[in-house]
């Protein structure tokens, strides 16, 4: 019987390991009954070496669950090398066609399915209700709650069609904070009767579009319950599984990000949120030999011993992971078939319907010459890791061959802006966020008012002659906009 729970607690956690190949830790944790690994972008080698990688996996345990964090977008881990090919949530919102949004998450799909990834951690369906949220702005598709379901549905249906599983996050939504999760416990202050009037609409949409799993966020959720929503009954059974009616996988954000962390030892975290009603622990980061993930093992078994986690529970839960593996084995007419199905082109046609422009009316290209492109740039968040898109610079210097570029910090100062007598482009992320960016791009628009101002993140106030909203800084959005900006369009 020992055997058999060890077994079940190996099932239900999908961790994060280092290495473009399988350490020996792994190999035996796999053939050990471990349910499921997550990938990031120090796991990537090109798409011919990750899926090398998970046929390595998959040799050890066939019905392993795979996961990646592939939004499209700011984050992305197949494609962190160069940044994504596809436009992220908030451009798609913004394009407004639910068809484009299917095609894109397909082609998403088919991306992921020639890795082999079981499991794909998105779309994100929260409302971003607060500008000021510092990680979750374009990743969202918008700030409707109609809109991110319609979006969110179409996007599921999308990627679910090549025979991969999407996951809703960030359950009940991660919109209205203004703190990461990766470094402390967001708080959503508002009514039961506004979080199921904005927050829950999407997650509801998601459900009924057959999303196979669903991530809870690590929030703080009073009008629900006092507890974080990852290790709160209230939230994962209660409301998603008995309110919702939502029978998936439920899988956990990673349980070293702060907000949960800072409250509990890992295998604490791992054991109230399989209480709860999570079925899958997903942990980012392990020991290099791996004794991290044993010591959670062994937490889950030692409280299922002492009756404070029922054996009911992590044998249903290790079922769910499962399921989801069944699933996915049942899918592989429909990868074969997406496998044939390049959609040549879509990711910039899409990312170019997102383009938006201060004054409407302006159809001339502005840049006939190479600019100067002053970057104003904030450190990404945790969530976007080491994605390195092409930046704005970079991607009108493919069309305007001299153009020079200068990045700003928070800490640094302008450069020299007449740069003789070139054309001036600004590049700004989250400006409304950001005083610091504010005041300096305050200060380049006194010097040069005849400037470009591109805003990458969510748009704020127009600025400038002319005000180019991107509304997102993936590399098809930087390339939509240079074309756009040089008329190459």
């Amino acid at each position: 019987m020992s055997g058999e729970l060890d077994r079940m607690a190996m099932a239900v956690l999908q961790p994060g390991f280092e290495g473009t190949e399988p350490p020996a830790w792994l190999r035996r944790a796999l053939a050990e009954g471990l349910g499921g690994v997550v990938l990031f972008a120090r796991n990537v080698a090109g798409l011919d070496g990750t899926a090398a990688l998970v046929a390595e996996l998959r040799r050890e345990r066939p019905d392993v669950v795979v996961a990646v964090d592939e939004e499209g977008g700011a984050v992305t881990r197949l494609e962190a090398a160069k940044g994504s090919s596809w436009p992220g949530n908030l451009a798609l919102g913004v394009a407004g066609d639910e068809s484009l949004t299917r095609r894109v998450a397909r082609q998403i799909g088919r991306m992921v399915a020639a890795a082999g990834v079981t499991l794909d951690y998105a779309p994100v369906v929260d409302v971003n209700a607060d500008p000021r949220n510092p990680v979750i702005g374009v990743r969202s598709f918008g700030s409707d709650p109609e809109e991110v379901g319609r979006h969110g549905a179409a996007w599921i249906e999308g990627l679910q069609s090549a025979g991969v599983a999407a996951c809703a996050k960030h359950f009940p939504g991660h919109g209205d904070t203004v703190t990461d999760s990766h470094l402390a416990l967001p708080a959503v202050r508002a009514s039961r009767e506004v979080i199921e009037r904005r927050d829950l609409p999407p997650f509801r949409a998601a459900i009924a579009a057959g999303v196979r799993a669903v991530m809870c966020g690590h929030l703080f959720v009073p009008a629900v319950d006092a507890l974080p929503a990852t290790l709160s009954r209230a939230v994962l059974t209660g409301l998603l599984r008995e309110e919702l009616g939502f029978e998936g996988l439920v899988v956990t954000d990673a349980i070293e990000m702060r907000a949960v962390a800072a409250l509990h030892e890992p295998g604490e975290i791992a054991v109230r949120a399989l209480a709860a009603g999570a079925d899958a622990i997903c942990v980012g980061v392990s020991s290099a030999r791996g004794e991290s993930v044993y010591a959670l093992r062994d937490a889950i078994t030692g409280a299922v011993r002492e009756g404070r986690l029922a054996e009911e529970r992590l044998a249903e839960a290790a079922g769910r992971v499962r399921d989801l593996a069944a699933w996915y084995d049942a899918q592989a007419e429909a990868r074969a078939a997406v496998a044939r199905d390049a959609d040549e082109g879509l990711g910039l046609a899409a990312a170019t319907a997102a383009l938006r422009a201060t004054p409407v009316e302006q159809v001339r290209a502005p840049l006939t010459k190479a600019p100067l492109v002053v970057h104003l740039a904030a450190r990404p968040s945790q969530a976007v890791g080491r994605a390195t898109p092409l930046k704005l610079g970079q991607a009108i210097e493919e069309i305007l061959p001299g153009t020079v570029t200068a990045e700003v910090d928070d800490d640094g100062h302008l450069p020299d802006l007449s740069e003789a007598g070139r054309p001036l482009v600004i590049a700004v992320h989250d400006a409304a966020r950001h005083g610091w960016m504010r005041r300096l791009l305050d200060e380049a628009l006194r010097a040069r008012p005849d400037a470009v101002v591109v805003e990458t993140g969510v748009p704020g106030p127009p600025a400038g002659r002319l005000y180019l909203a991107t509304h997102g800084n993936s590399t098809a959005s930087a390339r939509a906009a240079a074309r756009w900006l040089t008329g190459a369009v």
